[in-house]
């Protein structure tokens, strides 16, 4: 009878690599989906649900994201103090000029597992909204087929 033993991959003996994405002209939900895979680990062969194997991401040129159809006027986002009356809303078109990396966290953060695994995994993402990043000494990788 053979060795029936499932291999489970240890957090601690992955090593992380940092990405760099450039969004400049890029479809938000393709992009949010492409950096989803990449901060779960889901593009390695020692994936595992339960463990957080993912790779850093830095995104820069946030704020020249494109999305499709009317959604510049029509999508909103929406945000509450816990108050009442507290309620802000705000299209796609005015966030994107105040904030335009929130736009790219939000989306993205969605996409991860709700819980304290998500949370850990999310903090492997680095949204700026121009060219410029604070993380040159590690050494990015750039991906091309975003």
């Amino acid at each position: 009878m053979t060795n029936m033993l499932t291999h489970v991959p240890l957090a601690t003996t992955n090593i992380n690599k940092w990405y760099l994405i450039d969004a400049k002209g890029k479809t938000l939900g393709r992009v949010a989906t492409l950096i989803a895979t990449i901060i779960r680990g889901k593009h390695k062969s020692t994936y595992t649900p339960y463990l957080n194997n993912g790779d850093y991401l830095i995104v820069i040129n946030a704020k020249d994201l494109c999305v499709t159809g009317k959604k510049t006027t029509q999508k909103v986002y929406r945000r509450h103090s816990g108050r009442p009356g507290g309620l802000k809303v705000e299209s796609f078109e005015q966030l994107q000029t105040r904030i335009p990396e929130r736009i790219l966290e939000k989306a993205v953060k969605g996409m991860l597992p709700k819980g304290p695994l998500g949370r850990v995994m999310y903090k492997n993402l680095k949204v700026y909204a121009n060219d410029m990043h604070p993380h040159q000494s590690q050494n990015p990788e750039l991906l091309l087929n975003t």
